[in-house]
Order: structure tokens, then C-alpha cells, then sequence
């Protein structure tokens, strides 16, 4: 019953306090002022706009990577392989963006696209095995995601670049996310428009999969897909569309930066991890859209923030990885901050009784 007392919203909260309070032990451990530490990282966040334009930046492929880790979860899936997806969205987006001169109406929406249908058509395969042969979604997605690294390579390598280069040519300015006087304005950062595309994404997620039919579908397949067959929904049909949608979502990362942030893609020598840390930020987010919007936030927050804790307090980066793997941890450590709850409830239930008693007298 607890648990279905407890808001949504309470356990992320109490879990970011408790990150954060044993983020600061641990610093306080290592010898290091916890309050230097992490004004220093509030600064390297928000403290002027060159910093907060390079957070807003940092965000806005997280929140996309967090949509398609939450998406694929309340469909009953676990998709591992958004780091993959966001590869290949990002070659598509950057191979229409170098490879067609149209004009930005249509161009810009053309690349974006493209990386979606990438990012989908990579989610198909292990959505397609998954349904038509039982086989688990995590181990193919793990290995896809190698798969999408080493093609995504080779691809460049052979026909994007030029002979002994190791990156793509800039995409036209026409399909680029970048704006000049945006990124003046925020101190000469990498911000671009993306973020507006994010933020209408989680709100097109939310609709489908809290006011829409399909939404009512794939939802119950993830709480019983035994159930829904009897109902008479097409189970393989949504596990296949889920994977895609997902895959197109995460794709979106990839063009976020393909278009915007870099303008182009290079040879990788391993992963991003944009995708990784999207499931963290599903978890974060309470696997809804909203949440993970405010997930992807704190996180691009704590990533930036780190580069500036060595310089302004002389704090290794590597502890916020620290205090973030450590907020994933009081997160999916739910339970216990449950059962804390209502041990302290009861305290003060049962001292509020004791005194109620004295006052009459039993």
C-alpha cells in the first residue's frame, strides 16, 4: 500500500538529496570543501551564458535517448541498443545534410527525418527478432550496438570522407540546427534549436502514450502481453512498432548532434554514451516524458558542471560520476526510501498517540 501511497515524484527527489548529501561525504572524505565543490559545479552550469548555452546543448540529446529508453520501457522492453541508434541517426542526418542542396524548409525537416527512419530501422531488427522468434531484445541491442559503431566507421571511412580523412564534410548551412545569433547570444556557445525540437518531442511522446489508443495498446502489452493477446491485440505488431519508435527517438539524438552540435560526424573509437546515460535518465525520470525531460536536465547540468569543479575547487570530475551513479542507486534503491518514509510516519503517528493518551489520562 506504501507504494501506492508514495507520488511518483517523491523517490527522484529524495533520491537526488540523498546523491547529493553522500556526494558531498565523500568529498568530505577525500579532503575536499563539498560546498566549494559544488558551487564550483553550479557555476560551470549556469554561470554565464557561454555555460548555460553548453548545458542547454548537452541536454537536449539526452532528452531524446531518455524518451527511447522510457518509450521501449512501458511497452515491457529494455532497448540497450540506443547508443547504437543514435549512431545511426547521426549518419543519416549528417549524409543528407552534406549530400542534397534544397532549400532549409525542406531540407532541415528531410535530414531530421531520415535520422529517425535510421534510428527506427536499426530498432526493427531486434523488435522483428523479438517478436518472431523470442529472442531477448537486451543481447541483441548490446551487440547491435557494436555492429552501428564499426558500420558507421567503415561507411565514413569509404565514402563520406575524403581519402586518409577521418570525418565527414560540414553539412549545408540549410539543414544545419546551428543559428549564428543564437549562439552569440549565449556567449558564443554551441546551443542551437534543437532543444525546442527535444521539448516538442517528450510533448508528442507524452500524447501518444497517455491520450492515444496506441499508447492504451502498447502500454498494456508491457504490463501483460498475455493479456492483451486474449483482449485481442496484436502483440508482435506493437513489440515491432515499440522497438521502432524507440530506435527513430534515439535516432533524433543522433541528429541532434549530427545538425547542431557538430555539424558533422568523425570516426568513433568507442561509444558516446548519449545512449547509455539515457537509461539512466528513463530510471531517473520515472520512465515518463516529463519527468525525463526534467532527468535529462539534472543530468546535462552534472556533466557540465564537472568540467568546472578541478579548475574552481580543485575536485576531481570523476566524483560527480560518483554522485550520479549514486543517485541511479537511491533511485533503484526505491524501497528503502519508501520504508524510511514510513518508519518516520510512524514515529510521529505513534508519538502523536502516546501524547493524546497522557492528555486523557489512559
Amino acid at each position: 500500500m506504501g507504494l501506492q501511497r508514495l507520488n511518483s515524484l517523491t523517490i527522484p527527489l529524495v533520491s537526488i538529496v540523498f546523491g547529493l548529501l553522500a556526494g558531498a561525504i565523500i568529498m568530505l572524505l577525500f579532503g575536499y570543501n563539498p560546498v566549494e565543490g559544488y558551487l564550483a559545479l553550479w557555476e560551470g552550469a549556469f554561470g554565464d551564458k557561454y555555460f548555460t548555452g553548453e548545458t542547454i546543448r548537452l541536454i537536449t540529446p539526452y532528452i531524446f535517448s531518455g524518451l527511447a529508453v522510457a518509450f521501449a520501457f512501458r511497452t515491457g522492453l529494455l532497448n540497450i541498443g540506443v547508443e547504437g541508434q543514435v549512431f545511426m541517426g547521426w549518419l543519416a542526418s549528417v549524409w543528407v545534410g552534406t549530400a542534397f542542396q534544397l532549400p532549409t524548409i525542406i531540407h532541415l525537416p528531410l535530414a531530421i527525418l531520415a535520422a529517425a527512419i535510421a534510428g527506427g530501422l536499426w530498432g526493427f531488427i531486434p523488435g522483428y527478432l523479438k517478436a518472431r522468434f523470442e529472442v531477448h531484445e537486451v543481447i541483441v541491442t548490446i551487440m547491435m550496438n557494436y555492429i552501428a559503431l564499426y558500420v558507421t566507421n567503415a561507411i565514413i571511412r569509404t565514402y563520406l570522407a575524403e581519402a586518409g580523412g577521418e570525418s565527414t564534410d560540414n553539412v549545408a548551412q540549410s539543414a544545419s540546427l546551428k543559428t549564428n545569433w543564437l549562439s552569440e547570444f549565449m556567449g558564443y556557445s554551441n546551443v542551437h534549436w534543437g532543444i525546442l525540437i527535444a521539448l516538442f518531442g517528450a510533448l508528442v511522446i507524452w500524447y501518444l502514450v497517455e491520450r492515444t489508443t496506441l499508447g492504451f495498446e502498447q502500454r498494456a502489452v508491457g504490463f501483460n502481453r498475455y493479456a492483451s493477446k486474449y483482449a485481442g491485440m496484436n502483440v508482435k505488431k506493437n513489440i515491432i512498432f515499440s522497438m521502432v519508435i524507440s530506435g527513430g527517438l534515439a535516432g533524433l539524438a543522433g541528429a541532434m548532434e549530427g545538425l547542431g552540435t557538430f555539424g558533422y560526424m568523425a570516426l568513433h573509437s568507442g561509444f558516446t554514451n548519449i545512449g547509455f546515460d539515457g537509461i539512466a535518465i528513463a530510471l531517473l525520470g520515472g520512465n515518463t516524458a516529463i519527468g525525463v525531460v526534467f532527468a535529462a536536465g539534472l543530468f546535462g547540468m552534472l556533466k557540465n558542471g564537472a568540467l568546472n569543479m578541478q579548475v574552481g575547487a580543485g575536485v576531481p570530475p570523476e566524483l560527480v560520476d560518483i554522485v550520479t551513479a549514486l543517485i541511479i542507486f537511491f533511485v533503484a534503491a526505491g524501497f528503502m526510501i519508501i520504508l524510511l518514509k514510513e518508519r518516520i510516519i510512524g514515529f510521529f503517528n505513534k508519538d502523536k498517540k502516546q501524547s493524546k493518551n497522557q492528555k486523557e489520562g489512559k
